[in-house]
């Protein structure tokens, strides 16, 4: 009788033990289910913001602002003006999501402690906002690609979407991407020389040598140095456990993109350098024949 009490009692100590357990997982399932469909409402309500606001800048606003700050803009071609509103787009998203990268990558440090699976929701709206303008600027190339079209944007704009993809869904590699982005604070000096090319003014002018200078330096610092650092990073954490914990479909992407992107790259800052010797050969030479006909020789 003893026995058979001390068995149902042991009885009824598993099974609550195990409703415990059981209550427990449920408990951690919501929670982790909740923070998976906030997480999921910030990238949605981000993204779409950011390709209406996008889209609102290139068709209504840039003109508006154009005209008013610009007085050469009302005198440009329609296709022109296509460029010009694109690019002051541009600007304003390499501003935006550039100047947030640099927070990210010095203060951020939830995803500095874990580059791999930290996560914050400052990286995780920079990335949604840079994925809506990519989106939003993917749309005007293909409607008005006689005049902008580039295929080269199309593998860039398509290459980071496919990897910013897996930082939204997955939760992963939130501090790599906002890495990337960095690359985007060269925009405003890549766009401001075809303002001034757009405008007419002189290749030779201070602010078009300035400009292209400016270009050069920080093009080549945050596209080109940047590629040692990055490289030697997925070197030093390949095969570790937090690693592997991608998934091979996750760690090809993040290899591949990175590899894409940064040929394209190579290949700009090689266009950018030949241009920028070449305008500096010509300043050489005015100089020199300048010199000459006032009869001096340096």
């Amino acid at each position: 009788m003893k026995g058979a009490k001390l068995q149902g009692a042991t009885y009824g100590v598993k099974l609550y033990n195990i409703e415990t357990w059981s209550l427990s997982i449920l408990k951690f399932g919501c929670v982790q289910s909740k923070n998976m469909d906030t997480n999921t409402k910030l990238v949605i309500s981000t993204l779409c913001t950011s390709f209406f606001t996008f889209q609102l800048l290139f068709h209504f606003v840039s003109y508006w602002f154009s005209a008013k700050v610009s007085p050469g803009f009302n005198n440009l071609s329609f296709e022109k003006k296509i460029e010009w509103n694109s690019r002051i787009v541009s600007t304003c998203h390499s501003l935006l999501v550039g100047i947030f990268g640099l927070y990210i990558f010095f203060f951020d440090e939830a995803t500095i402690a874990d580059p791999l699976w930290g996560q914050s929701s400052l990286a995780t709206v920079n990335i949604a906002t840079a994925s809506g303008y990519l989106i939003s600027d993917l749309l005007i190339l293909i409607l008005y690609w006689k005049v902008i079209g580039d295929k080269y944007f199309i593998i860039h704009h398509c290459a980071a979407l496919y990897a910013y993809y897996f930082v939204m869904k997955e939760g992963v590699l939130a501090y790599i991407a906002n890495f990337r982005l960095l690359a985007e604070l060269s925009s405003p000096f890549v766009n401001q020389r075809w303002f001034f090319e757009a405008l007419k003014y002189p290749k030779f002018s201070k602010a078009n040598v300035i400009n292209g200078i400016l270009m050069t330096v920080v093009f080549f610092v945050v596209r080109i140095v940047a590629i040692p650092p990055l490289y030697g990073f997925m070197y030093s954490v390949y095969g570790t456990e937090p690693y592997r914990s991608l998934g091979f479909l996750i760690q090809c992407s993040w290899i591949s993109t990175c590899v894409v992107l940064d040929v394209m790259n190579v290949m700009w800052m090689i266009k950018i350098s030949k241009g920028c010797m070449k305008v500096i050969s010509l300043i050489r030479q005015e100089k020199a024949n300048n010199s000459l006909q006032n009869g001096k020789v340096d």
